[in-house]
């Protein structure tokens, strides 16, 4: 299996590597509790948490064919980060790892997002949405009651 993220602990070959010190400044560690024969568990926040697989390993988890997802669209995985600059960090990490842009960063004022493809063709779209924002606009949006 091609190195999917390397801060995400993955070595070159078809097993987990160990965690490295990149994992730990980008804040994503290594669960060790779940890694291991193909598998490594990694913790992004303390309510995501994501498993990356061998694909002889996801094999064990489906009956059905392992999608080409550098020709077919599989899954697009929308990943809400805390700020701004935690969509940058993350696009810019997948991007030296040998991801690929899918597409330029989107500013709509309350929503700030980006896609990128990692090295195994997977689609990943973190954004920040500031809901007071989102709300505001909203407001401003909305139709004045008509007079009665």
């Amino acid at each position: 299996m091609r190195n999917p993220w390397p801060e995400f602990g993955w070595g070159d070959s078809d097993e987990p590597g160990p965690q490295t010190e990149d994992s730990v400044e980008r804040g994503f560690t290594n669960n060790p509790q779940f890694t291991g024969d193909g598998g490594a568990c990694m913790v992004l926040t303390d309510a995501i948490y994501v498993m990356l697989l061998t694909h002889k390993k996801f094999a064990e988890f489906t009956t059905r064919e392992i999608a080409d997802s550098h020709r077919t669209a599989q899954m697009l995985l929308a990943l809400s980060c805390d700020s701004r600059e935690g969509v940058d960090r993350i696009t810019a990490a997948a991007l030296g790892a040998g991801g690929s842009l899918a597409h330029d960063v989107e500013d709509l004022g309350f929503m700030y997002s980006t896609g990128f493809f990692d090295p195994d063709g997977h689609g990943w779209g973190p954004f920040f949405m500031d809901m007071a924002s989102f709300e505001a606009q909203q407001a401003e949006a909305a139709p004045e009651p008509a007079n009665a």
